[in-house]
């Protein structure tokens, strides 16, 4: 089910834009660019899901139940809850995209690390994951090389005099997802555990990001970059941007 759903879709669709821009670096950036339109829908819901949580947190009703129960917070929380029933609202709803994610991170990753196939039994592994109409013959192996890059390692950047290489690609990846996650997202307000919990996710997912790109193939963390990038591009594009979660407010009085 996994091959069919997602690894040999992936694989394919790779191997048939490396065939037409002749790099593999390319192929993710353009393969990114595709998942992203694929993705459009769920990057509105995302829009929508934040629309509605900066609504909610401005709401009269919300701030009375604030003041009303400021010394219960386990009430306070419940009447959230049923205030969000009420409203219609999913406080989770801006987190869905990203969890959604999570399945194309791990079908990219196995589909780059077989397409960079070198070795006889690698190769016989990707046979089985190829559609006849590909001519696999022509193509591998691949080209892995993209910039200073070889896709199918960790990326490191050797400079002259220093002992260690540099992971560029990782730290790049930590500030663009960090970016798209405070652009995106409502700053948290006291009392609001949906609102605190998209805040934590979005503390959490650059550190997890960056992780993943430190540790794996840098065709994976290609895709992170480009995907960060575009969908930066897709909100700022909508007006949807919000640029001032950039810069921490100070709240009165401080």
């Amino acid at each position: 089910m996994w091959d069919t759903l997602i690894l040999n879709p992936m694989i394919n669709a790779l191997l048939w834009i490396y065939s037409v821009v002749g790099g593999f670096g390319l192929a993710i950036i353009v393969f990114t660019i595709l998942v992203r339109l694929l993705t459009y829908p769920l990057t509105v819901q995302q829009i929508k899901g934040a629309q509605a949580m900066q609504e909610f947190q401005k709401s009269k009703k919300w701030q009375d139940l604030q003041k009303k129960y400021k010394d219960d917070k386990q009430k306070l929380q419940q009447e959230q809850m049923k205030l969000y029933q009420e409203m219609g609202i999913n406080p989770l709803g801006s987190c869905l995209p990203t969890l959604i994610q999570f399945p194309i991170i791990i079908g990219l990753y196995q589909a780059v690390i077989r397409a960079l196939a070198v070795t006889p039994i690698q190769l016989l592994d990707l046979s089985k994951h190829i559609y006849p109409f590909i001519n696999a013959a022509v193509l591998i192996p691949l080209n892995n090389h993209f910039l200073w890059m070889d896709l199918s390692q960790p990326e490191r950047l050797i400079i002259p005099g220093i002992p260690f290489g540099i992971p560029i690609l990782a730290i790049i990846v930590v500030v663009t997802t960090f970016l798209q996650s405070k652009i995106m997202t409502p700053a948290a307000q006291p009392g609001d555990q949906g609102s605190q919990m998209t805040q934590a996710m979005n503390l959490y997912m650059p550190l997890l990001m960056g992780y993943l790109a430190l540790t794996f193939a840098s065709g994976l963390s290609l895709y992170f970059v480009a995907s960060n990038l575009v969908t930066i591009l897709q909100y700022a594009a909508m007006g949807k941007v919000n640029w001032r979660n950039l810069i921490p407010s100070r709240k009165a009085g401080a």
